[in-house]
């Protein structure tokens, strides 16, 4: 059996049935009446929640400092403070997590396991004011007395050699080309990002912790769609658009907030898009896998291994869910998955769950809101390894679909791929049938389940759950091999499986665990 009790697995009323796996947190059981809907109602209740009467202040860092205590709690995110007193109780995370923060500027603990989350929205009536400001003193035309030597002139050209992506713009008549150069090797696919709406066109480039991004508005009307060209090898992006009006531009447009920036991708706000839902497809009796089209001008490929997050309002409040794409099918396609335009989303509904309750009351033609490619997995990982294991819990298979995809199809080194299946019932294998049949057609694929309750007719399979044992006896590691181990579930068992691998001598450069 799991090594924690089976009904946390996931417990009844506990938040990993109302959020995705993939949080990357410890997620407590909450008190009744404590969940997100409730704490919903309660922030609507109009009662005062900061203690303020209403009044917004400037919080210096002196008086922020002072609330630092469980029945006296205020954090700093981004420059506002908020007072998450009344919040407490009803933080999936707990207690303990919350009050890391308290009477700090939270905002780097925020952004670990939090970035996705709406928290404007969320302690909206929790908001106390802002961060006051120091005025630093006036600068004089002095020497600097750290140097001896006078600041640099502003526009100065950096010491180093500048790395930086830059872009450049061509025209013929009937069409405006841009073209941006990363000055490094890129992925084929998957690494940008289009949305051309209303003449407005941003471009952000995912070059690995890095972002790059363009936003214009154009100084002409264009049509809606956009063309991509990549050359991979040598780091070229050419966008391409056709003009409504043949002729010269004079300009290519105006820049917008951000434009030509270069930055940590944990410090770009999450972009979203408009999408429509063309299907849902069961999986089984409480998974579905929901197609998605992006809105016609937007270029999306999320790679293998990226979530994305989905973000809708509910009673007045915006809650966001992150969720990871798998390809259309299991098996070997047709058309290469990459160039797959729509988004395939395998997402379980639970019955208590507000975001996935949300989602299965969607009907076809209706909009949900999408961002960008978000995650810290690089296919670079998998770079001459040999074997592969994929430990996956319930929807945490979601990542490894595409992962066994590209093991068998796109990585020659890779000779083997097992995945490792753990679910509480037969009837819970998502994917059943789709696995069973690739690894009797390919002998490089194997997969093994673990189910809590004893199969009816599950062969390939065994009862208990995620131990020393069952990953001493599974995880074999041939003389001369190159592993690497992908793990996915809820946390709990993310912890104790990562856990257990670092004692079977798995080192961290041969672990990846997915974590939203």
């Amino acid at each position: 059996m799991l090594n924690v009790p089976a009904q946390s697995f996931p417990a009844s009323g506990s938040q990993q049935r109302v959020a995705s796996s993939g949080a990357g947190r410890n997620k407590v059981v909450l008190k009744p009446g404590h969940s997100l809907m409730d704490w919903i109602r309660f922030a609507k209740s109009g009662k005062d929640l900061t203690g303020l009467r209403g009044r917004l202040i400037d919080v210096t860092p002196e008086e922020l400092e002072k609330h630092n205590r469980r029945d006296d709690c205020w954090t700093c995110i981004r420059g506002m403070v908020y007072n998450v007193t009344p919040y407490i109780d009803y933080h999936p995370g707990g207690e303990d997590e919350l009050m890391k923060a308290a009477g700090i500027d939270g905002t780097d603990l925020f952004d670990q396991v939090h970035r996705w989350v709406n928290y404007e929205s969320m302690l909206k009536e929790c908001l106390v004011g802002r961060m006051a400001l120091k005025t630093p003193a006036a600068v004089k035309g002095v020497t600097s007395p750290l140097t001896g030597f006078a600041p640099p002139a502003p526009g100065a050209p950096p010491p180093v050699k500048d790395s930086r992506p830059r872009y450049d713009w061509f025209q013929t008549d009937a069409a405006v080309h841009l073209v941006i150069y990363t000055r490094r090797k890129i992925p084929s696919s998957g690494c940008m990002t289009a949305d051309l709406k209303a003449g407005l066109l941003r471009v952000e480039v995912l070059l690995g912790k890095m972002s790059y991004m363009l936003n214009l508005s154009l100084a002409h009307e264009v049509d809606a769609n956009i063309s991509v060209n990549a050359a991979s090898s040598v780091g070229k992006i050419q966008l391409s658009v056709r003009k409504l009006t043949k002729g010269k531009w004079a300009t290519l447009g105006q820049p917008l907030e951000h434009h030509n920036t270069f930055l940590c991708k944990k410090d770009r706000a999450v972009f979203y898009r408009d999408c429509v839902l063309l299907s849902k497809t069961e999986v089984n009796y409480n998974t579905q896998v929901f197609r998605l089209q992006c809105p016609q001008g937007t270029i999306m490929h999320v790679p293998v291994g990226k979530h994305v997050y989905l973000k809708a309002c509910i009673k007045d409040t915006e809650v966001v869910r992150p969720y990871t794409p798998v390809d259309q099918r299991l098996a070997a396609g047709p058309d290469p998955p990459s160039q797959e335009p729509d988004l395939y989303l395998m997402i379980k509904v639970y019955p208590d769950g507000v975001f996935t309750q949300h989602l299965n009351s969607l009907q076809t033609g209706d909009h949900i809101s999408v961002s960008g490619p978000e995650g810290s997995f690089s296919v670079r990982l998998l770079r001459d390894v040999t074997h592969l294991f994929l430990l996956a819990a319930g929807t945490g298979f979601t990542p490894m679909a595409r992962l066994i995809r590209l093991s068998l199809q796109e990585i020659d080194t890779i000779r083997k791929t097992k995945l490792l299946f753990f679910n509480r019932r037969e009837e819970d294998i998502l994917w059943h049938k789709d696995l069973d049949e690739l690894a009797a057609e390919d002998e490089r694929f194997q997969v093994e389940y673990v189910l809590q309750e004893p199969p009816a007719l599950c062969s390939n399979s065994r009862t208990g759950g995620v131990d020393e044992a069952v990953l001493r006896e599974t995880l074999v590691r041939p003389h001369g091999s190159r592993c690497f181990v992908c793990v996915c579930g809820p946390p709990t068992f993310t912890e104790l499986t990562v856990r257990l691998l670092k004692q079977l001598d798995f080192s961290e450069e041969e672990l990846h665990a997915f974590q939203g």
